[in-house]
């Protein structure tokens, strides 16, 4: 626990180290205090998968404090066990490097919060992560120095925690919590009004300073403002949770600004009465998961939110949140926000669209507004032509393995794309490269809108869009980093189970890899274009005599009704199902380790279309991360290879 008092803070709980070493973490539940010596190496990206795995985040209350490290891995074992830390009464956690990576999910600061944990200590931080602690009223921090003077008794000035940060949020961590300081600025606090004199800014810059609450002409890095939200959505998974904060801050006199620019969505969770273990039903996780779209669509009902809910007749849902903002509402130049890192999918048409918490989406709700650090741009240039047989997701997984990317320079900016290679390619495939800037660590990736903008509207909403001069970054506009991806020289990649980042070009693959399990979906692989790659290699199998390998099930998914309505009029149906795909109406599934397309068992290995492949992210398997066309030809081989090779094998 922590106490404040004429801005200092006490942390009088016991101090908890992620180690590396499992043993060293049951001893420190078990009652043993260890040294910051001791514990080394600490764990390093700790993923919010980790702190509370998908089942936990169906409670969304006080209850979540039995869980924070659930998930957690040390080695090969899981040390942490249900309310151990919560009993052991440490107030303070340390880890590594890139704490809190992965979904955005605010279970997970939440479930450390109601643990007791009142400050978290790491080398760094995700941004989503700690900007959720900040919103919460949890302290964070990179010194390591406090271990000790904790530890002594030591009273720690706030302004420790404060320093360096800019006027807003030094506010928003010395009154600790969103809410306070929404308060406070309806009491009449405002930060101190500073001009920035005019400046080229990069493309991201402008659609802040446009959206910006104080309708600033120019905006810089770093600088927080409050930001009008073009649109704001939340999924089943977060909305319980966001109403629940609502209600604790106004009571029964809820009232939400601008209802028609709020959606909600019911994607994560339509199918998980399919995949559900046994032993997590008898737990009641079953009935506690199939509540939370039912919470939804009573609080939409009551309040007149626009839902994008489970389909009536069957299975599923009318499709994953990502996929229908794109497809039907989001415009070039707009902001954009929603409750999952997966929110800068949206920037592939030109918008800044980011994902943030659910303090920070029930706040939003209520004024309409986001906190914005504006971030600094990294500006990724795909040179020359891609190679055929390369798609965006092997772009993706490519940048991950580079040195700016895994060493966390990259986190907390905006990847913006340019360059030859990324005119060729569709908005569809630019979503892919926009999506997984979450697994980048970047606040949101973005595509300056032009005419393939400008179709992709017109295709899917009979909309003639207008594009608008400012609508680029200024010649001059301040660059972080420049990325150069030489595109010709890309070919097939894939990425190692246990974390995105760890990309292997498959021509480097000296193992042969058997699978058991290829999934095609979720917001990432479930897309149009993503169903024509399947298709292509799916086609090309039928006409030489071949299916889905004996001893392997290939699941595809659609991320929209919208998908599965194109492939049903292409007659791209019948493709798959005579290749032996089992078909899977729109969801997250098992992006998300809820849907058909989990592994069972530990020793079961998927080749997977979606984001992460975080340890048990999608069952207690294995999982390889690659593109549309390599999960297909790696359904038909029985092993994961690209459609390449697969083609190369055949003819030799």
């Amino acid at each position: 626990m922590a106490t404040a008092s004429n801005e200092q803070v006490r942390f009088d709980g016991r101090i908890l180290f992620l180690s590396e070493d499992a043993d060293m973490v049951e001893r420190q539940l078990h009652g043993a205090d260890i040294s910051l010596a001791d514990a080394l190496p600490l764990r390093s990206d700790v993923s919010t998968d980790e702190i509370t795995p998908a089942a936990i985040c169906y409670y969304y209350d006080e209850k979540l404090g039995d869980y924070p490290y659930h998930g957690l891995k040390c080695g090969q074992r899981l040390p942490v066990s249900v309310g151990s830390v919560k009993a052991g009464g440490f107030g303070v956690t340390v880890a590594g490097r890139r704490y809190g990576k992965g979904s955005s999910r605010e279970a997970s600061p939440y479930a450390e919060w109601c643990a007791g944990i009142r400050l978290v200590i790491a080398e760094s931080f995700e941004r989503i992560y700690r900007q959720n602690c900040r919103n919460l009223g949890i302290y964070t921090s990179t010194d390591f120095g406090l271990v000790e003077r904790i530890r002594r008794g030591e009273s720690i000035p706030v302004s420790e925690f404060t320093q360096g940060e800019d006027e807003l949020t030094a506010e928003l961590i010395r009154r600790g919590g969103l809410f306070k300081l929404t308060r406070a600025r309806r009491d009449g606090w405002s930060p101190t009004a500073h001009a920035i004199a005019s400046r080229p800014m990069t493309y991201a810059e402008k659609v802040i300073a446009s959206a910006s609450a104080g309708n600033c002409d120019a905006v810089r890095p770093g600088q927080a403002i409050f930001a009008t939200a073009d649109w704001r959505y939340a999924h089943e998974y977060v909305t319980p949770m966001c109403a629940s904060f609502l209600s604790r801050e106004m009571g029964d006199q809820i009232t939400l600004h601008d209802r028609a620019s709020i959606v909600c969505f019911g994607d994560h969770l339509p199918f998980i009465h399919r995949s559900m273990s046994a032993e997590r039903r008898a737990r009641g996780l079953l009935e506690a998961a199939q509540a939370l779209a039912k919470i939804q669509q009573q609080f939409c009902e009551r309040h007149g939110l626009r839902l994008h809910g489970y389909l009536a007749d069957r299975d599923g849902s009318e499709g994953i949140s990502h996929s229908i903002m794109a497809e039907r509402y989001v415009e070039p130049g707009q902001l954009v926000v929603g409750t999952d890192s997966h929110t800068p999918h949206c920037g592939a048409l030109g918008a800044l669209a980011f994902g943030i918490g659910t303090t920070e989406m029930a706040n939003a709700w209520m004024t309409g507004e986001v906190r914005v650090e504006v971030p600094r741009t990294c500006r990724v240039r795909l040179n020359g032509l891609i190679p055929a047989g390369v798609e965006a997701k092997d772009i993706v997984l490519h940048l991950l393995r580079l040195s700016y990317v895994r060493e966390g320079r990259a986190i907390g900016q905006v990847m913006e794309y340019c360059g030859e290679a990324l005119s060729g390619l569709s908005t569809d495939e630019r979503a892919t490269l926009t999506n997984m800037v979450a697994e980048i660590g970047g606040f949101s990736g973005i595509v300056i809108p032009d005419e393939e903008t400008c179709r992709f509207v017109r295709e899917r909403r009979g909309v003639d869009l207008q594009l608008e001069p400012w609508m680029c970054s200024d010649e001059g506009a301040e660059f972080a980093h420049i990325i150069e991806v030489e595109c010709d020289r890309l070919e097939p990649m894939l990425a190692r189970p246990g974390d995105p980042g760890h990309g292997v070009a498959i021509s480097e693959l000296a193992e042969t890899v058997g699978i058991d399990i290829a999934y095609g979906g979720s917001c990432t692989g479930g897309k149009r274009e993503d169903l024509l790659h399947y298709h292509a290699v799916l086609e090309w199998a039928a006409k030489h005599g071949m299916r889905v390998a004996s001893g392997t099930r290939f699941f595809l998914q659609f991320g929209s009704q919208d998908v599965r309505d194109y492939c049903l009029q292409r007659g791209m149906i019948d493709v798959f199902e005579r290749a032996g795909v089992e078909l899977i109406e729109p969801g997250c599934g098992a992006c998300v380790n809820a849907g058909p397309g989990v592994s069972e068992r530990a020793d079961q290995v998927t080749v997977s279309a979606i984001n992460r492949n975080f340890p048990g992210r999608s069952g207690p398997g294995q999982v390889w991360l690659a593109s549309p066309s390599t999960v297909a030809a790696s359904a038909i081989a029985g092993r994961i290879v690209s459609f390449e090779q697969l083609r190369a094998q055949l003819s030799s």
